[in-house]
């Protein structure tokens, strides 16, 4: 739920607002009405905006209730210093919403006070239209959701367990500029404490996630690389992090692992895969980003993925491209959510599809790899990348396929199998994508998010670089 703020702006002539500010209350309602109908709190400014003392007194008033986003409603003409005075006293992300009515011209009201606001540097979103019709809805809901991620950065902070990997320089951010974009602190977090607290964890806590693990998924051990033992060091690991997280106050996290906890103590695929799912061992729970490898710029883009969608989010190594389908295995070990095997809110039915399978001759601390093909459906897919220090979100278009047990097995053996796989088909030709893409490691999430990134990107004056048709080279 967001809150809203909401107020009307009107025409400066007193005998001019006289007449239409029946007109404007009464469409200042149904504003309010179709947002709190779709789940949001909306704070109303007690009066129309007729006066200048009334665009600063009544903006001030909206603003002390801290509101995500800020809609100025025009069903009206409207004097355009009026919304510039009240946007100087609205702090946050701001909306102008035109009526579009052929004998009051409010959209000639919103285009006057959107021109005025460009031209002092002002970002703001605009939609027209009735909020009757669902489509204009959607529009406006569009710029609150994006307000919403946007307000869910600033102040958070991030929990980063361990340094860079393996020489990635894609995984390492600039503190200060994360802090001056996005409003984002960050913890450094010694990856000692994962091994130190993970020995306090009662044995009896271990078991039952264990025994839980065991009862539902598809558990492979081979009595080397996965015993009931290494499980429950790595299920001792995962209580031992979500520990850190509550200590800390952490709101997303990432964690190295490799070489130092996959050589010497065990893998964290079972705590990555888990700390990303809405439920554990031990219930339903709110998911927490954490993105392998400490990748930052990876977890930072998760966590605006999650906040728009309200969904897990999937991580992944662009792992292979297969010409002959051009299809690509997204394929990363431990990284994929159990949610994705069916996306389905029963924990049981996505795990059926999961396999605890030994890990691979990359990891020689052993642990169980979190195996399953991606449900089929339609994805939003981005990253926020740097070119030259400076951050942009490349976003595609996409969706999971699903080929049937057979030839899902056939593709996950051309890279490795033991690890989660998502059958990619994504709407960039592969010499685009592979030519521009910046980093290895991208995410998703079910749906169509494009318009929400978008704004995202204008709030934070980050440049938006959707790849495929249509995008700029």
């Amino acid at each position: 739920m967001a809150r809203i703020g909401l107020l009307t702006i009107s025409d400066g002539r007193d005998f001019v607002h006289r007449d239409i500010e029946a007109l404007a209350r009464s469409t200042e309602a149904d504003v309010a009405t179709a947002l709190e109908r779709a789940g949001h709190e909306v704070v109303r400014a007690p009066e129309p905006v007729s006066t200048n003392e009334l665009a600063s007194s009544q903006a001030r008033l909206v603003a002390e209730s801290r509101p995500d986003v800020t809609i100025f409603n025009y069903p009206v003409w409207a004097f355009p210093h009026f919304s510039m005075l009240a946007a100087d006293a609205t702090p946050g992300p701001l909306v102008l919403l035109a009526s579009i009515d052929p004998v009051q011209p409010g959209m000639v009201g919103m285009l006057a006070a959107g021109g005025s606001l460009d031209q002092v540097g002002r970002v703001h979103g605009r939609v027209w239209g009735d909020v009757g019709d669902p489509a204009t809805l959607e529009r406006l809901l569009v710029h609150v959701r994006a307000a919403q991620a946007v307000g869910g950065l600033r102040g958070s902070t991030f929990g980063r367990f361990g340094g860079r990997p393996m020489g990635m320089y894609t995984a390492v951010a600039n503190t200060d500029q994360w802090l001056s974009t996005f409003g984002v602190d960050v913890e450094e977090i010694d990856q000692w404490e994962i091994v130190r607290r993970s020995e306090l964890v009662p044995e009896s806590r271990a078991r039952a996630g264990r025994e839980w693990l065991e009862a539902h998924a598809n558990v492979h051990y081979d009595g080397k690389q996965l015993t009931p033992e290494i499980l429950e060091r790595q299920i001792r690991s995962y209580h031992a992090v979500r520990e850190l997280i509550d200590e800390w106050n952490l709101d997303f996290s990432g964690i190295k692992g490799q070489p130092e906890l996959t050589t010497h103590f065990t893998t964290m695929d079972i705590t990555e895969a888990f700390l990303n799912d809405p439920y554990d061992w031990e219930g339903p729970k709110p998911t927490h980003v954490t993105a392998t490898e400490s990748d930052m710029d990876a977890a930072l883009t998760m966590q605006v993925l999650k906040l728009i969608s309200g969904d897990p989010v999937l991580f992944a190594d662009v792992r292979h491209y297969n010409a002959e389908r051009d299809m690509w295995d997204m394929c990363n070990s431990g990284q994929h959510a159990t949610w994705y095997a069916a996306r389905s809110d029963d924990p049981a039915e996505n795990l059926r599809r999961v396999n605890l399978y030994p890990e691979v001759f990359f990891f020689p601390a052993g642990g169980a790899s979190v195996q399953h093909v991606a449900a089929p459906g339609e994805m939003t897919l981005a990253r926020l990348t740097r070119y030259d220090g400076r951050y942009r979100m490349q976003v595609v278009r996409g969706a999971f396929e699903d080929y049937g047990d057979e030839i899902n097995e056939k593709l996950a053996r051309e890279s490795t199998f033991e690890w989660p796989h998502a059958f990619t088909r994504m709407q960039v030709p592969a010499d685009e994508f592979l030519s521009r893409f910046g980093a290895n490691h991208i995410h998703a999430v079910p749906g169509d998010h494009v318009a929400e990134l978008e704004q995202v990107c204008r709030l934070l004056d980050v440049e938006f670089q959707p790849l495929g048709p249509g995008s700029a080279g």
